[in-house]
């Protein structure tokens, strides 16, 4: 049985900026058929602040999870960054910047990353046996900033990214309990989805499908095979039902990608999902941590409840986290 380990607070960072899906960059120079599943997607708009790094939005988070922790960057025993998929610069260390920034002189710094939408399940992982290897750490803090790695923004015909930063700290105890975390990968299609980047000004820069039969009907039905597998063993071996869970929250993508989660699982997606998908758009790694913010928020969650945050990404890679609600006490949700 793995230690206990739990969410301490969690804080999300997003930008004033909006911008309409409408009126997206270079929207007008695709095909007709692409500007018509754009518009399908479900998303109004998304946070955009072209002023804002990667990194800002990251420690910005940050900052705010530390504050409803009442913890300073003194008392983070470790600090786990998420990678950016397009970072600002080679040979640098944005995790290490971070802990500049934070004043985390003290904590035991990396990054992780590599997983696309399903990069918070490593941190987390790496976060609990870090509490479980050392008696002596306290408090992991995992941060992540979400900038699409294009101009454009929209990823056809998958979704439509925005900015935001979302962090966690996680500890031993804390009004949100991790129960348990499953992830599953394929290699496979490691390059599925890919930005060529080399010798080419960032403005022609384009998220592209190597494939997207392969995309709309391989990895869709791994997909839905693989979630209904991991779903079913997640909640067997912690001995619940689907009836024990109150809330299934998603990563976001798209409302086809909300409706194929439901009837894949045969469970209900949390409106806080379609909400933040509408306002917001696709974070990155950041949504289920976002749409968990949100429940909280709204005191949609109450003691003793149980969530499943759904992850999947098309590099591929798949993820569950099941989580238990406490009495709430000890974190105010901003």
């Amino acid at each position: 049985m793995a230690l206990p380990t739990a969410l301490a607070a969690v804080a999300v960072h997003l930008p004033d900026g909006t911008l309409p899906v409408a009126g997206l960059p270079g929207l007008d120079r695709l095909a007709a058929a692409e500007r018509e599943t754009c518009a399908r997607l479900g998303i109004d708009e998304v946070r955009a602040d072209d002023s804002l790094s990667a990194l800002d939005l990251a420690a910005g988070a940050a900052g705010r999870a530390l504050a409803q922790a009442e913890l300073t960057g003194s008392e983070i025993g470790a600090l786990i960054l998420i990678d950016s998929r397009a970072p600002e610069r080679l040979m640098s260390s944005h995790a290490t910047r971070l802990q500049a920034l934070l004043g985390a002189d003290g904590a035991l710094v990396f990054s992780v990353g590599g997983l696309g939408c399903v990069s918070l399940t490593p941190a987390l992982l790496a976060a609990r046996g870090l509490l479980a290897a050392d008696r002596d750490l306290d408090h992991v803090l995992v941060a992540h900033g979400s900038k699409p790695p294009t101009l454009q923004r929209y990823r056809h015909p998958v979704t439509v990214s925005g900015d935001g930063g979302a962090a966690a700290v996680i500890s031993r105890s804390g009004p949100v309990r991790i129960l348990d975390i499953v992830q599953e990968t394929n290699g496979e299609y490691w390059d599925l989805f890919h930005v060529d980047y080399r010798d080419r000004p960032t403005a022609q820069w384009r998220e592209e499908c190597r494939d997207q039969r392969t995309y709309s009907f391989r990895l869709a039905v791994e997909t839905r095979n693989r979630l209904r597998a991991m779903h079913r063993r997640l909640l067997e071996r912690n001995g619940l039902t689907t009836a024990d869970i109150s809330c299934h929250l998603s990563h976001n993508l798209s409302l086809g990608g909300f409706r194929f989660t439901e009837e894949s699982l045969g469970v209900k997606i949390s409106t806080a999902c379609f909400d933040n998908l509408r306002r917001y758009g696709h974070l990155g790694p950041n949504d289920v941590l976002v749409n968990l913010h949100t429940e909280l928020e709204r005191g949609v969650l109450g003691d003793g409840q149980r969530a499943v945050l759904i992850s999947a990404s098309p590099v591929a890679a798949w993820s569950l986290l099941l989580v238990e609600i406490g009495d709430g006490t000890a974190t105010h949700y901003l």
